[in-house]
């Protein structure tokens, strides 16, 4: 079996989001991490390479992004990938979820996994779909929000978190799955696997390279147009009211509610 993970290099946590309004994009500019959903994803892979219900080749970790992705990579391939594969242009640029998940189904599909892996969401967009759109360019039937999965002949049952409660779903492979971060504990990378990632086998792809159609990618290929972003307004400085006098203070606090006719 091959298993390929789908990774994102997005915003660290620390770095306040915010849309450049030039471009209508996310500014990257700030430090950068992997996205931690898929470290859940890696976790998940890793898990049954080594559980021996289904013997794992190789897991792959696949990514779309600028060439500082590369560090989300090598992340992944110290938390247990066995190499990975860089799907990087210009043309790709601004593309939306569904021209993205056009270009990495396309990337992918050289691979010919029989499980494709990736976190419930990223970081940065959680729009929550782009496994069912790299399923849909795959023709693979998709699961998402997965807690926990045991393979079982030609298949894996998964039990998938929902409003109501908990389905359990049995597919057969090939297929995508979208884990829930309530699947795992991720694991720490060793010393040795951090020195060792620049090492591991790492592949980029440009659009001519996965044969990806430029016109259905990119600013231009995407369907989703954004308009005009504006900061929200910055909020009034509160009241603070110091308690020297207690009766007084009531009095002021009791004033203040009855001026806005709370009370």
């Amino acid at each position: 079996m091959k298993i390929c993970v789908l990774v994102k290099e997005v915003p660290d946590a620390a770095v306040t989001k915010r849309i450049d309004p030039s471009t209508g994009r996310m500014d990257r500019s700030g430090e950068k991490n992997l996205n931690p959903y898929d470290t859940h994803a890696i976790e998940a892979a890793m898990q049954l390479k080594e559980g021996g219900e289904v013997e794992v080749e190789e897991i792959v970790a696949v990514s779309m992004g600028p060439a500082s992705a590369v560090r989300a990579l090598h992340k992944a391939v110290s938390l247990g990938a066995d190499r990975s594969v860089h799907l990087s242009d210009d043309a790709l640029a601004g593309s939306d979820v569904a021209a993205t998940g056009y270009a990495l189904a396309s990337a992918i599909k050289a691979e010919s996994p029989d499980l494709v892996l990736l976190g419930q969401q990223s970081d940065d967009g959680e729009c929550y779909t782009i496994g069912a759109v790299v399923a849909e360019h795959l023709g693979m039937p998709s699961l998402t929000q997965v807690v926990k999965m045991d393979v079982e002949g030609s298949g894996v049952k998964c039990e998938r978190q929902a409003e109501y409660g908990y389905d359990t779903v049995q597919v057969t492979f090939p297929a995508v799955i979208s884990v829930g971060d309530a699947i795992n504990e991720p694991r720490y990378p060793s010393l040795k696997a951090i020195m060792g990632a620049k090492k591991k086998p790492l592949e980029t792809k440009s659009v001519g390279d996965a044969s990806i159609d430029v016109s259905m990618v990119g600013a231009d290929g995407s369907q989703v147009q954004c308009g005009e972003f504006k900061a929200p307004p910055q909020k009034a400085a509160g009241q603070i009211i110091e308690d020297e006098d207690t009766n007084e203070t009531v009095e002021k606090i009791v004033a203040w509610l009855d001026e806005r006719k709370l009370i």
